[in-house]
C-alpha cells in the first residue's frame, strides 16, 4: 500500500472512531442489491400473471413469498444491527424481527388491493392505457406505487433504514421520489411522474392524480434550541380527496388542498385553498416588438 494510501486509510479509521456507534460486521450489513430483489420477489408473488413466473397460480406465488420473506427478515435483521449500533437502545429488538416480518406478511393481501385501485386509477385516467399488462410494466408511477406501499407499510411497523433503502431503489428506477412515510389514500396515480417528489409528512387523500415534476415539500424547517432541525414535524401538504396537480406544480408547507381542486402546471402554491379551488399561472401578456428592436 502507497504512503498516500497509508495516510488516507489511518485518516479515515480515525474519523470512523469518532464517530457514535460500534463496528458493524459486514454480514450484518444492509444489502441494497438484496432489498432490490427482495422488493421484485414482492411485486412477482403480487401480480404473479403479470410479473413472476410463467407458471401462475398458489405454486408461483408460494415460490415468490418464501424467496421475498427470507430475504427480507435477513434485511430487516441487519437493518436494526446496524442502526442500532448507531443508536444504541433504538430501534427493533433482535426478538422482534420474526414478528415484524410476520405482521408484513399478514398485510400484503390489503396492499395488493390498495395496488389494484391504483391500477385502476391509471387504465381510467390515461386515455393511452390499453391493458392491465401494460401498466404494471410500463407506468413508472405505478411501480413506484407498488414499491412505496410496502415501503410504507415497514415504515409504519417502525422498522429503520430498510424503508427509506426501498424507496430509493424505486427512485432510481423510475425518477419518482417518494418519502416512505407519505400518507397515500386509494386509487392514486402518478402519469408520466418524472421528476415528482412527494416529502415524509405528506398526506393525499384518494382519487388524485399527479403529472410529472410536481413537488409536494416544505417550505421552512424549524429548529429546536439548539440550532438542530427538530425531526417528525408535519410539514408537507394535505391533498383532499378528487384533486389534480398538472406538470411542474410546487406545493409547500402543510397547507391544505381542499377536495375536489385542480392545481394548473407551475403553480407555485404555499397557502391552504378551499374545496372545489381552480388555480393557474397569470396570464401571459404578448407584445408586439417594433422591427427595428425597440423594447416593449
Amino acid at each position: 500500500m502507497s504512503s498516500d494510501a497509508t495516510q488516507l486509510s489511518r485518516a479515515f479509521t480515525a474519523a470512523d472512531a469518532a464517530l457514535a456507534g460500534g463496528a458493524v460486521a459486514a454480514g450484518d450489513r444492509p444489502s441494497r442489491g438484496e432489498i432490490t430483489r427482495v422488493l421484485a420477489e414482492l411485486r412477482a408473488a403480487l401480480f404473479p400473471r403479470e410479473l413472476g413466473v410463467a407458471a401462475d397460480g398458489e405454486a408461483a406465488v408460494a415460490t415468490h413469498l418464501a424467496s421475498a420473506l427470507a430475504g427480507l427478515r435477513e434485511q430487516i435483521r441487519r437493518c436494526a444491527v446496524l442502526f442500532a449500533a448507531e443508536r444504541p437502545g433504538e430501534g427493533l429488538a433482535p426478538d422482534q424481527v420474526d414478528r415484524v416480518t410476520d405482521a408484513f406478511a399478514s398485510e400484503l393481501p390489503a396492499i395488493r388491493t390498495l395496488i389494484e385501485g391504483d391500477i385502476a386509477a391509471a387504465f381510467a385516467g390515461d386515455p393511452a392505457a390499453r391493458s392491465r399488462s401494460e401498466i404494471l410494466h410500463g407506468y413508472p408511477g405505478v411501480r413506484a406505487m407498488i414499491d412505496h406501499r410496502m415501503a410504507h407499510l415497514l415504515y409504519t411497523l417502525e422498522v429503520p433504514l430498510l424503508p427509506r433503502i426501498a424507496s430509493e431503489a424505486a427512485h432510481s428506477a423510475t425518477g419518482i421520489d417518494i418519502h416512505p412515510g407519505a400518507t397515500i389514500g386509494e386509487r392514486f396515480f402518478i402519469d408520466h411522474g418524472t421528476g415528482v417528489v412527494i416529502g415524509e409528512t405528506a398526506i393525499i387523500g384518494s382519487g388524485v392524480r399527479l403529472y410529472q415534476g410536481v413537488t409536494l415539500g416544505s417550505k421552512s424547517f424549524p429548529k429546536g434550541e439548539d440550532g438542530n432541525l427538530v425531526k417528525g414535524q408535519p410539514r408537507h401538504p394535505i391533498i383532499e380527496d378528487d384533486v389534480v396537480i398538472y406538470s411542474g406544480a410546487t406545493v409547500l408547507g402543510r397547507i391544505t388542498v381542499g377536495r375536489g381542486s385542480t392545481i394548473g402546471g407551475n403553480v407555485w402554491l404555499t397557502k391552504s385553498v378551499p374545496a372545489g379551488s381552480q388555480l393557474s399561472q397569470a396570464r401571459v401578456r404578448t407584445d408586439e416588438v417594433a422591427a427595428e428592436g425597440s423594447g416593449i
